[in-house]
């Protein structure tokens, strides 16, 4: 096989909960790459689509996370990454985790997939690095792994995949703005208070729980964050009127997707995931505000070749 064609998922990172150590894999957006062998040794980014990224190997996302799996491999030919770049970067959706996935499952797919999904993870690392300061996997599992997962450390590498309920559906709001992922990050305080601690604690695992039994309430009482959303919020123009509008529309819980300004709302059905893109776009329209909005699955997969 000289080349392979990719579907790279975006995803949600800390799910209201888990900061840093929660997210899931969306269906319905993500980006395609295709990697090819070449004669030439090295990592070469040759083309890319939608959105303006540095073709500088070391200076892109996929690019860093490429080198990083390359460096330990003894090959005598090199690979060429084309990237179709449909998650807009800075969205909240994991559009760096995107790119960093998926050009380490598509150069391990040519090469005979030598190291499992999960020691992939620990290259794709080192790209997420570039574009968020630090080593943070809550995307890139979910996007590697699919569905839910939990970090439970990064050094080493030790992700637990979680089931989730069959019927879970993913509305996803993103206002036009950007956040960089370094710049929210900032704001997360270094500090908070043991009660904090003690309900931010007793969230996730009461989530985890919900995951397991498919306690569709239990799920939606969990979805609380007292570390990040009370400081990201600010960033994101009439946050608490669509967190509202989601809560009256009958979702389960709404809260900022990893570092912003998406926003995602998660239910029990289809029809009412639907019917909270349509209040958040009924909203949207009378704000000057573009924006975009998507309605998922739950991705069991993550990323996949498509051809």
């Amino acid at each position: 096989m000289k080349e392979v064609k990719i579907f790279t998922p975006a995803t949600v990172a800390n799910v209201g909960c888990g900061y840093d150590i929660l997210g899931f894999c969306l269906d319905s957006v993500g980006d395609d790459m295709l990697i090819r062998k070449v004669d030439k040794k090295g990592i070469f980014i040759t083309q890319i689509d939608g959105f303006e990224l540095p073709y500088e190997v070391e200076k892109n996302v996929a690019g860093v996370s490429a080198l990083a799996l390359y460096n330990t491999l003894n090959l005598d030919f090199g690979f060429e990454i084309e990237i179709s770049k449909k998650i807009k970067p800075g969205s909240g959706i994991g559009s760096s985790a995107a790119s960093a996935v998926g050009s380490v499952f598509g150069i391990n797919h040519l090469i005979g997939n030598p190291y499992s999904k999960n020691e992939l993870i620990k290259f794709a690392l080192k790209g997420e690095a570039i574009a968020s300061g630090e080593e943070h996997a809550d995307n890139i599992a979910p996007a590697i792994m699919g569905g839910f997962t939990l970090v439970r450390s990064t050094n080493p590498v030790d992700i637990i995949s979680l089931p989730f309920p069959e019927n879970l559906y993913a509305t996803i709001l993103h206002p036009q703005i950007e956040i960089k992922t370094s710049d929210s990050r900032s704001l997360v305080p270094s500090k908070i208070s043991l009660t904090d601690v003690i309900l931010q604690l007793s969230s996730v695992g009461s989530f985890i729980h919900a995951l397991h039994t498919s306690n569709y309430d239990l799920l939606g009482k969990s979805i609380k964050d007292l570390i990040a959303e009370p400081k990201r919020m600010k960033l994101i123009p009439y946050y608490e009127n669509l967190k509202d509008i989601t809560i009256k529309s009958g979702s389960l819980g709404t809260s900022i997707s990893g570092s912003g300004p998406s926003i995602f709302s998660l239910t029990k059905g289809i029809d009412t995931a639907n019917e909270i893109q349509n209040q958040l776009r009924f909203f949207m329209d009378k704000t000057n505000i573009s924006f975009t909005t998507y309605v998922s699955k739950i991705n069991s997969i993550g990323v996949k070749v498509i051809s």
